[in-house]
């Protein structure tokens, strides 16, 4: 604090402690990473840098709130995750609604978690096991394959559009 006043004063300017750390916090919630680190009794400032500028985390965002497979609260929770990445005023920012035509969220959670299994297996080079169901004309979930699960050692996914793809090598 010394070293800010005295720099300061190089400049003309007089100010006091309590200034400056109103200062402070005035360029902290202007979007400015300010960074103070305490060494013993004395208090260091610095700008810091932030990993994501903000028109990456924007379109971080709008990927999420354009995903199908993402639930509705999923996504407010990943975005406000999202929100931490940054400062709290361009944390405002990100609060913005992305409108996709005809995309309706999923309504069921597991498939967040499915996605994360069937990448894990792929890095494990592990096989996952699953059924498929169809829809019948009464909308009752009718198994595929008369019930039989698939087996497959998943080495990719991609995404396009409405479904996900596994590309895997089968092995019965």
């Amino acid at each position: 604090m010394k070293e800010i006043i005295g720099a300061l004063k190089a400049y003309g300017i007089d100010v006091e402690r309590k200034t400056i750390y109103a200062d402070i916090e005035a360029l902290r919630q202007f979007g400015l990473d300010i960074i103070g680190v305490r060494e013993g009794n004395t208090h260091y400032y610095h700008i810091g840098g932030r990993d994501f500028e903000l028109a990456e985390l924007k379109l971080l965002v709008d990927s999420v709130q354009a995903a199908k497979f993402i639930t509705e609260k999923k996504s407010r929770q990943l975005i406000k995750k999202i929100e931490g990445l940054t400062s709290e005023h361009e944390g405002k920012k990100l609060q913005r609604q992305v409108y996709v035509s005809g995309r309706i969220k999923a309504c069921n959670e597991s498939i967040y978690y499915t996605v994360d299994k069937i990448h894990t297996a792929i890095d494990n080079n592990s096989k996952i096991c699953f059924q498929y169901f169809q829809w019948n004309i009464k909308r009752e979930q009718v198994l595929r394959h008369n019930g039989k699960q698939y087996c497959i050692s998943p080495w990719a996914l991609s995404w396009d559009n409405k479904r996900s793809f596994i590309f895997p090598e089968i092995r019965e």
